[in-house]
């Protein structure tokens, strides 16, 4: 502190001593400690604590008090014998009021049924393996393991590998279904180019919007034919070979896309030639069968029944592809180019469909690609503006009748939202798919159909089919609803070219495993799965 005292050059006169300042050049505060203030004891504090005793010369407070440490403790270190204490205050004040309230019959019937559950009759065992006496309950939970066995039915379920991986298959990749979830490739929607428009379709009938559960109509079989040709024996994407790297379709490249969903197995042929890639498939295989139920908690049984898996998917095919085409009026529409899959030797007529042949850029890190995809639109229809809209029509089938009764037809006219949300979740991945393909065609709406079946009135009838109602969306809107990330689709599928990109040329197969998380790529021998396709030209 400066000193003040009277001066000497007069009375009544004062004056100031300058006090002496210390320079700190690394910061601000005092640099040491003036020697009265040392070693005198120091607790640090905050503002929010309360404060107690200054000072303790003798510290003979520390051990008596040293049992209220848990009530009060500083908040910085150690000095507990410097806190506040008011033990009197503690056992004088009352917070809230501790009369024992009254519980409800409810609160008391439960409280009284949990009591039991605790008291519940125990038994004494001896362990087969030490010998030593345990105490186990005298009854044992077999309601309970029943219902998590009907829980865990989706593992019972033995599903069936969609090919068999031969020993002379070499594993080149494998991935993890946790590795490419979370990817990320902006969708380049504005760069897409359709190259060629071949086939004819038909405008859709829109009287079957009206249909409702009260004025349902039968589902009726369409003598068209449908063509599931594969990428390389398409002759227009032989035309259109220098035009990119990558080449697939619709069905093909929507699998890959949205495989982190799939659960049931699948395969896929990859051809490395060069600097091209072909995503195809196998002509013997069941790659174009709709799932039913994939992703459901209770699966499809696995028996050859009614029921089961196989006769599920045929049966989910057959309907989306009847009600495509029973849906549409007979006017149409002709694109530039014929359809490329009809031959003079069919006598059936060809059902309504266009190929949209579309390039796609795949950026990313590394070096671009270039895709060309073959794309399907079933039908089109004019808007209320009048303008010409693009559409794919799929349809929903009901098919776990209980008690012979149909839980659509009663609510799908009031609750139709639950049971679409009900599909979503047990049909998941394809849903997904149907969302992809129409997206990367670029169609304006997607079309989705109802169908139940009508139980047969004699045991001599077969299983027929009805139409309960129609439901229509914008394909972007409802991968929206069912959080589908397009951006995260199209990263999937960059990491796939990557990695088939680094391989060497040859033949490999991409194969799903059955209820496993992950993808493989195996390297197979150049005439592998041609042995069935000789056979079958043989027997002809």
């Amino acid at each position: 502190m400066p000193s003040v005292s009277e001066s000497s050059e007069g009375p009544g006169l004062t004056q100031f001593d300058t006090p002496r300042v210390v320079n700190n050049p690394v910061g601000w505060g005092p640099i040491s400690i003036p020697e009265r203030f040392k070693d005198i004891p120091y607790q640090p504090f905050s503002k929010s604590d309360n404060l107690g005793q200054i000072t303790d010369w003798t510290g003979s407070l520390l051990n008596e008090r040293s049992k209220y440490r848990s009530n009060y403790h500083q908040q910085f270190g150690s000095g507990a014998h410097y806190s506040y204490y008011h033990e009197e205050d503690d056992n004088t004040f009352q917070l809230v009021d501790t009369t024992k309230p009254q519980r409800s019959l409810y609160q008391r019937s439960r409280a009284r049924y949990q009591n039991r559950r605790n008291q519940r009759p125990t038994q004494r065992v001896q362990d087969p393996k030490t010998g030593r006496m345990t105490v186990q309950p005298k009854y044992n939970n077999t309601r309970r393991n029943h219902w998590n066995s009907r829980n865990d039915n989706k593992n019972q379920v033995k599903l069936k590998s969609s090919v068999e991986v031969r020993k002379d298959w070499e594993l080149n990749v494998e991935i993890e279904f946790s590795q490419i979830s979370k990817l990320q490739l902006p969708y380049p929607a504005k760069d897409v180019v359709t190259l060629v428009e071949c086939g004819t379709v038909e405008y859709y009938d829109k009287r079957y919007d009206r249909i409702t559960t009260k004025a349902e109509r039968p589902l009726q079989t369409t003598n068209r034919l449908f063509h599931n040709i594969s990428t390389t024996d398409d002759p227009v994407i032989r035309e259109l070979v220098k035009e990119a790297q990558v080449f697939a379709t619709d069905s093909i490249l929507s699998t890959i896309m949205t495989c982190p969903r799939s659960y049931y197995s699948w395969d896929i042929i990859i051809q490395r030639i060069g600097s091209k890639l072909f995503f195809d498939k196998r002509d013997d295989s069941d790659f174009d069968h709709l799932t039913v139920n994939e992703t459901a908690n209770d699966l499809p049984s696995g028996d050859g029944g009614t029921n089961s898996m196989h006769k599920l998917g045929l049966e989910a095919t057959w309907i989306n592809q009847n009600f495509s085409q029973q849906c549409l009026k007979r006017e149409q529409k002709t694109f530039s180019r014929p359809n490329p899959f009809i031959s003079k030797e069919d006598k059936v007529e060809p059902s309504s469909v266009c190929y949209r042949y579309r390039k796609f850029p795949l950026g990313g890190p590394g070096e671009p690609y270039t895709v060309i995809c073959r794309t399907e639109i079933d039908a089109v229809t004019s808007s209320s503006t009048g303008e010409e809209q693009l559409m794919c029509i799929k349809a929903l089938n009901e098919w776990d009748l209980k008690g012979g009764n149909s839980e659509w037809r009663q609510k799908l006219d009031t609750q139709r939202g639950d049971i679409l949300t009900t599909e979503m979740k047990n049909n998941k991945c394809k849903l997904a798919k149907w969302t992809v393909s129409s997206i990367i065609a670029g169609a304006d709406l997607l079309k989705f159909g109802y169908i139940t079946r009508s139980m047969p009135r004699s045991s001599g009838e077969s299983i027929g089919h009805s139409i309960l109602s129609t439901q229509q969306f914008i394909p972007k809107q409802f991968a929206a609803q069912i959080s589908l990330d397009m951006n995260n689709a199209w990263g999937i599928l960059r990491v796939i070219v990557d990695k088939c990109m680094a391989l060497k040329d040859g033949k490999y197969v991409l194969y799903k495993e059955p209820a496993k998380p992950v993808l493989r790529i195996y390297k197979v021998p150049q005439n592998t799965f041609e042995e069935n396709e000789d056979s079958e030209e043989d027997e002809d």
